[in-house]
């Protein structure tokens, strides 16, 4: 096991965590419900794609800081870990910029008018089902994912590594289940960009 990189201080941590995640939050669900219209010269979308490949190598990442762990290779996991956390960072505020400057997309909105017609529906199928299914799970657990992850890491960072243990065993399922249906979500909806 690796020595501890921070002096433990739980009360800070929990202060830290929690604020750093609401205030997270809340630039997530409020900046999302305003689109500003500029042009930057360039395709908006690039910032969802830039999301799906983040997603994808958070998603290896994540598998292979498994592997080493379990390889007892503690350093590597160590760097493999904190790269996808900034990586994560880089999505957010990639995420933050689509929603500003592209607005929302409707699954099935093949003319791009806002709303879907009984026919865009038609035309979409089950495979509009699929997408909101896969939504409907994705948006809360990316919702409550952070503070896992922190949480985890900061025990990571202590040397508390029974407690870790015991997070990662939530953090780590939760976290590669929404980098891969991030990267679903995007080849979903891509089409209608």
């Amino acid at each position: 096991m690796l020595p501890p990189v921070l002096a433990k201080n739980d009360k800070q941590a929990w202060w830290l965590i929690g604020i750093f995640s609401f205030v997270v939050f809340a630039a997530v669900v409020l900046l999302s419900r305003i689109k500003l219209d500029v042009d930057l010269g360039f395709d908006v979308h690039i910032f969802a794609r830039f999301n799906a490949i983040i997603n994808s190598i958070v998603t290896v990442l994540l598998l292979a800081g498994l592997l080493v762990v379990k390889r007892g290779n503690y350093r590597l996991h160590k760097r493999i870990m904190i790269t996808a956390m900034v990586l994560s960072v880089l999505f957010l505020v990639s995420y933050i910029c689509h929603h500003l400057f592209a607005g929302e997309t409707r699954f099935g909105d093949i003319n791009h008018d806002g709303i879907v017609s009984d026919e865009e529906k038609a035309a979409a199928g089950s495979l509009r089902t699929i997408y909101y299914i896969i939504l409907g799970t994705h948006i809360p657990l990316a919702g409550i994912i952070l503070p896992f992850i922190l949480f985890t890491a900061y025990r990571a960072l202590v040397a508390e590594w029974p407690k870790h243990k015991k997070l990662a065993r939530i953090t780590w399922p939760i976290w590669l289940y929404v980098a891969v249906t991030g990267v679903l979500v995007y080849l979903l909806i891509s089409p209608y960009y």
